[in-house]
């Protein structure tokens, strides 16, 4: 595995996405990067208010808060705001289904967006899901890499939009087919167009053959970043090229491919 800082280097990514289910993510604090995402995945896997100060002593520290959560509701409780460090900016996002209850899914994300940015004018905006609301709820827009992500960049400077736009990618920095197949082949599998393009009940890591292996290796590329840090390195200046300002990158081999 290729770990060093010269070989994140090349890769042109300007911030590190962790996910603290996954790692201890004061591990950011070894990492070649000024800025680090940590994604929410439930409330009992939301990092200590010790944590987070440790982290912004030394890093810029963005924070995914589901505008639907109970802790995180601008419109509801919002306890949670108060238990972190006010130097940890926002990345106000709907939520994921699979870290909410049934309530929390129920309720409008349209009001709790735009409360939301009202309350954190500088915040980042989740477009997952949410496309249209997001770009009404204005401010940076955090999208994910997509095989429509050009046309939607293009379009979306075409047509006057002049705030940020952040980009996330899962990232590989291999060339060997199953390893990226691996680390990638589930999260690609899960997008629409993939999922209804793969043979029923086909295995999506490296054990994949014939039609869905060809599919998840396309896929592969249409949704994540990978192969060679040159390669990975060309592909993210293409899309800055287009208009993206800020690329996040989420090491989908384990945090120790981002170490120096």
């Amino acid at each position: 595995m290729l770990t060093s800082e010269r070989t994140v280097s090349k890769t042109g990514l300007d911030v590190a996405a962790l996910k603290p289910k996954e790692c201890d993510v004061r591990r950011a604090l070894n990492l070649p990067f000024d800025t680090v995402a940590i994604d929410y995945e439930g409330r009992e896997h939301l990092p200590e208010s010790d944590v987070l100060d440790e982290l912004v002593a030394e890093k810029r520290v963005l924070l995914t808060t589901p505008v639907r959560a109970d802790g995180f509701d601008p419109l509801g409780d919002d306890s949670l705001y108060e238990t972190l460090p006010p130097e940890v900016g926002r990345v106000f996002v709907a939520g994921h289904p699979a870290y909410l209850t049934d309530a929390e899914r129920s309720r409008a994300i349209a009001p709790r967006l735009g409360a939301a940015r009202e309350r954190d004018a500088d915040a980042w905006v989740g477009t997952e899901g949410v496309e249209r609301v997001a770009l009404a709820a204005g401010g940076p827009q955090y999208e994910l890499l997509s095989r429509t992500t050009d046309r939607d960049v293009r379009a979306l400077r075409a047509a006057g939009f002049e705030d940020t736009i952040a980009l996330y990618a899962p990232t590989v920095c291999a060339d060997d087919d199953d390893e990226i197949l691996d680390a990638v082949g589930g999260y690609v599998s899960r997008r629409g167009p993939v999922r209804r393009a793969l043979p029923e009940d086909a295995p999506v890591d490296s054990s994949a053959t014939g039609r869905a292996r060809e599919v998840l290796l396309k896929a592969s590329r249409d949704y994540a970043l990978v192969g060679s840090p040159e390669d990975v390195g060309e592909r993210v200046r293409e899309l800055k090229d287009l208009g993206v300002d800020v690329m996040v990158g989420y090491p989908a081999r384990g945090v120790d491919e981002f170490l120096d």
